[in-house]
């Protein structure tokens, strides 16, 4: 099993330039700078709730939304798990949440099966919070589910505060994250019948 769980990935387009380093096995250090105050807030409480040292400097077209900046984000952040995963070996695979903040409730479960698959329920009742529209919330964790090969499943279970659901989401996603990719000595292969994930 190599120590070395770090993924480092770059992706320039006509619509955005990223550079984002992943460090699976951090202690919750952040250097987040997409241009979008809200949504740096949220990468932030991922990176620390999960234990993931995070580094992202995106460059986007600002001009015309945050759609490009914060989907494209997304693509990078799956890329960037699946390559740090390397072959799995050894890790849980399976990792959920449930997590409470103040009036809100969400749940997220996560299979890194290899095999994308994306499951959102939940309603927002903002536009925006922030700069940041409350309909990017899905396009995000829909892109790294497809980009990582990850069975992602998301609930708002109940709120009413769009900014508490969204922390929440992205909390929970850290916490279930880093229970799936977390290391177990019971596991000597890869958790699978069919040997490989």
């Amino acid at each position: 099993m190599s120590a070395d769980r770090i993924g480092r990935q770059r992706r320039k387009t006509k619509e955005t330039e990223i550079n984002l380093i992943l460090n699976l096995d951090g202690s919750g250090e952040a250097q987040i700078d997409t241009g979008i105050g809200f949504f740096d807030h949220m990468l932030d409480g991922f990176a620390r709730h999960g234990f993931f040292d995070l580094d992202v400097e995106v460059k986007g077209d600002l001009i015309v939304d945050t759609h490009h900046t914060i989907e494209d984000t997304g693509i990078v952040l799956g890329n960037t798990i699946r390559y740090a995963l390397k072959d799995k070996r050894g890790i849980k695979r399976y990792g959920s949440c449930i997590l409470p903040m103040d009036e809100t409730l969400v749940l997220c479960a996560i299979d890194l099966s290899g095999r994308p698959y994306f499951c959102f329920e939940g309603e927002f009742t903002a536009e925006r919070v922030g700069y940041m529209e409350t309909e990017m919330v899905r396009e995000f964790f829909y892109a790294i589910s497809y980009a990582a090969g990850m069975n992602l499943h998301m609930k708002i279970l109940s709120g009413t505060n769009n900014h508490h659901m969204i922390e929440g989401l992205f909390k929970s996603f850290g916490r279930a994250l880093d229970e799936a990719t977390m290391r177990d000595p019971r596991i000597k292969d890869i958790m699978s019948t069919k040997g490989s994930l």
